[in-house]
């Protein structure tokens, strides 16, 4: 499962996904469990709206005192039926979380090495999530989000990641032409269905040592 992925700029939100962030947000490129990130949500008026919330539906401040847990996938098949979760979900509260690629580890050999996963075009894109709202001590209100993940053991790309052995997991892929329509559904029976498996033809995965990463950054 996703744990770890590059978000998109504020620019890219609003020329890509035609979403206006607020000026004051700011957050990391490269995102890990309770680092603050952009999501897209619908507002009132069925329009998109962009929000920052903390990677992982309960925030490391909400967890009670010695407990650990971790939130940022949900999985499509329990959503409905697990307390974590399921109370947004029958809220259907719905949001995309864009970014431009998400990391993977590969167990084709011994040792595992690190992956990017994204869009063989190299654009950026989203994938299905749920969020929630939160009251913090101040009374300013703040948001969380987890990433809805499906079963991929029959998938040609995302097949290849996790331990072997072990079930196989993909993130959502919504397609461009859903984000309006995911963003919106009250039905979750309906919101199921946009549960798909994303063409792996349209997908590319490509080595990502953490090494390399970072060398990229400094020379671009």
């Amino acid at each position: 499962m996703c744990v770890n992925y590059v978000t998109i700029s504020r620019q890219l939100a609003f020329d890509f996904f035609r979403t206006s962030m607020e000026e004051s947000d700011d957050w990391r490129d490269e995102l890990y469990q309770d680092y603050v990130g952009p999501i897209i949500v619908h507002d009132d008026a069925g329009n998109r709206k962009g929000l920052t919330g903390t990677y992982g539906f309960i925030p490391k401040r909400h967890m009670p005192p010695g407990q650990r847990l971790t939130t940022m996938n949900a999985r499509a098949e329990t959503v409905g039926q697990l307390r974590t979760y399921k109370s947004a979900w029958a809220k259907s509260q719905l949001c995309l979380v864009p970014m431009v690629r998400f990391f993977e580890p590969n167990w084709e050999q011994p040792a595992h090495v690190r992956w990017s996963i994204g869009m063989a075009t190299g654009e950026p894109f989203a994938v299905a999530g749920l969020y929630r709202e939160w009251e913090e001590e101040n009374g300013k209100k703040s948001f969380s989000f987890t990433q809805l993940t499906i079963n991929a053991d029959d998938h040609r790309l995302m097949k290849r990641f996790h331990r072997q052995g072990e079930e196989k997991r993909s993130l959502v892929i919504v397609p461009n032409a859903d984000y309006d329509d995911w963003l919106g559904c009250k039905d979750t029976e309906r919101a199921r269905t946009y549960l798909q498996p994303y063409p792996a033809e349209l997908m590319a995965g490509q080595l990502a040592p953490k090494v390399a990463v970072a060398l990229q950054k400094e020379l671009f």
